[in-house]
């Protein structure tokens, strides 16, 4: 697999970092780069002309002639400039070359809703305006951010100079107030190879930009990367974005108001008493970061690990009951669950998860209903590793 990056003409960061993590994967793609002129990260005119497209289309032309099976801007101009213009420079970048296409920025956005994240950390080297400036255009996303105090540079080649050190002390700083991941926003900082070392710390994803764009590119064309030593987005990020789509196709299906799935898979970070994935309806309160309970201990998840099949629950005034905090304080009144296992009910194999399906009123769980929980089921159980 071949992996196009427009590059930023004075960046010296991404393209020896993009080898180092490509290491961790022999043979799973390699990389190509064309560069664009860009020198200066300002709120100006003339700053902004440099992420005009004309350039950006000149340079996916010439990679479009070796080969790439993706394209990405390999910039976070997107994050001050606005998202609307970086999801048009992916599209314009598609329909220049046929080449799926997308953008550092795009990338960011695409682990925090993997990830659940709604409250994210920021690490910037960037002068306090362009660093305000992100956080506004993410707060139109529904990202609130914590933003630790940007390093004030605005000279694109000077940000690689930003000592290691320094910039995981920055990290740190962003890993607060509540922040449910930490993410360094430029793509010409080395935040890569601290991003293991620092999630093991705070206990919290880093989603370093460079390692963000990889990630996408490579889950865009195809390769699903999952390999261990450069942070968790790198090992896990595309099977969390996997359940992640399974569970909003469930609940657009549905028309329930939340779903989730929850898995036992240590290798990758992933324990029943916290989900894997969450889809929530309008103005419905999330449960994707409560541990309170003993999941497996639960009357229903008994009755799931006891008869391997879907337990369908119109009302709860049959046993297995659920828990009084699902009713009491998620308000919880009908739900579906349905057991995902590895090998076969025969076999009597592990009970890895399960998917649940949640409503706030009492229901009649129709066929398409149970049909559309089975097609999901069959769906994450395919992806288990």
């Amino acid at each position: 697999m071949r992996v196009g990056m427009l590059t930023p003409s004075s960046n010296t960061c991404l393209e020896p970092v993009t080898y180092g993590l490509l290491q961790g994967a022999p043979g799973i793609a390699t990389a190509h780069f064309a560069r664009v002129p860009v020198t200066r990260i300002a709120l100006d005119t003339g700053s902004d002309a440099q992420f005009a497209p004309e350039p950006m289309l000149a340079a996916a032309r010439q990679l479009a002639d070796a080969k790439v099976d993706v394209l990405v801007w390999n910039g976070t101009s997107g994050s001050w400039l606005g998202i609307e213009r970086d999801r048009a420079l992916a599209a314009a970048l598609t329909a220049e070359t046929g080449i799926p296409a997308t953008t550092s920025t795009l990338a960011l956005l695409d682990a925090c809703a993997a990830y659940g994240v709604s409250r994210l950390g920021l690490a910037l080297p960037y002068t306090r305006d362009v660093a305000d400036a992100i956080v506004s255009t993410y707060a139109k996303e529904g990202l609130e951010c914590v933003l630790a105090e940007p390093f004030g540079e605005h000279d694109n080649e000077a940000f690689a100079r930003i000592p290691p050190a320094d910039v995981a002390r920055q990290i740190e700083a962003a890993a607060t107030d509540g922040a449910q991941a930490v993410a360094v926003v430029c793509t010409n900082v080395y935040g890569a190879f601290e991003a293991d070392r620092l999630e093991r710390a705070l206990d919290l994803p880093v989603f370093d930009s460079v390692s963000a764009t990889l990630w996408r590119a490579l889950d865009l064309a195809g390769a699903r990367p999952s390999w261990s030593g450069h942070g968790q987005l790198l090992r896990d990020g595309s099977l969390r974005a996997q359940v992640q789509s399974t569970l909003e196709t469930l609940l657009a299906a549905t028309g329930a108001d939340r779903t989730t799935f929850r898995v036992d898979l240590p290798e990758h970070g992933l324990h029943v008493d916290l989900t894997a994935g969450e889809a929530l309806g309008p103005g419905v309160r999330s449960i994707r970061r409560d541990a309170s309970l003993d999941q497996r201990r639960l009357n229903t998840v008994e009755w799931l690990e006891a008869e391997r099949r879907a337990l369908v629950q119109p009302h709860f005034r049959e046993a297995p009951h659920p828990p009084e905090a699902l009713i009491d304080v998620y308000g919880v009144r009908a739900q579906m669950l349905s057991p995902v296992q590895t090998g076969t009910v025969q076999t009597r194999t592990a009970l890895t998860g399960w998917i649940s399906v949640h409503s706030t009123r009492e229901r009649d769980w129709t066929d398409t209903d149970r049909q559309a929980l089975a097609a999901a089921t069959t769906e994450l159980t395919a992806q288990l590793p």
